[in-house]
């Protein structure tokens, strides 16, 4: 068996930009000729892929547009890139912002889903620019601000069923 030199595999990986990382945001329109249950098909098949690739993220959608944030090595963002823009589940894809990061924003998730719901219709609004929710309208710091905020909300609400799911004790002593 051959004995494979560290250095040299960090090295090559190097060369190739796999240690510098970018976050790379996109909005696109949903293609509603896919069938029903494409979405949660898509959100599955990313959390796989990603996580085989190192690559973290936000998916935030809405029945008619992807708002996404991801996160990964320079190449496999690159190469993810090319992906999304022949991928024909989604279309009018525009990108948002792509730049290097000194640490990951979306460090905790493979890719986390965040759903505008009735409750928190109104965060989307208070992030737009009019009446309707419309990534396509909105600034980077708009939409930063929006997935951050639902990204909040939902580990809010993720913590207060893990206290709630903590048994307590069936007697007390007084």
């Amino acid at each position: 068996m051959e004995s494979v030199d560290i250095s040299e595999l960090n090295r090559l990986k190097m060369l190739h930009g796999e240690h510098i990382i970018l976050r790379l945001t996109y909005i696109s329109r949903y293609n509603n000729d896919n069938p029903n249950g494409e979405v949660t098909r898509i959100l599955d098949q990313a959390q796989q892929n990603n996580e085989c690739n190192g690559i973290t993220g936000a998916l935030v959608f809405n029945h008619n547009y992807f708002l996404q944030s991801i996160e990964g090595a320079r190449p496999v963002i690159n190469e993810l890139l090319r992906k999304l823009v022949k991928d024909d589940r989604h279309h009018a894809l525009q990108i948002i912002e792509c730049c290097e990061v000194e640490q990951r924003r979306w460090s905790k998730w493979s890719m986390k889903y965040l759903i505008p719901s009735e409750e928190n219709k109104g965060l989307a609004l208070k992030f737009s620019t009019g009446t309707q929710f419309n990534p396509y309208l909105m600034s980077t710091n708009q939409i930063m601000m929006l997935i951050d905020t639902l990204s909040e909300i939902q580990e809010q609400e993720q913590e207060e069923k893990n206290v709630s799911k903590k048994k307590k004790p069936w007697f007390s002593i007084g």
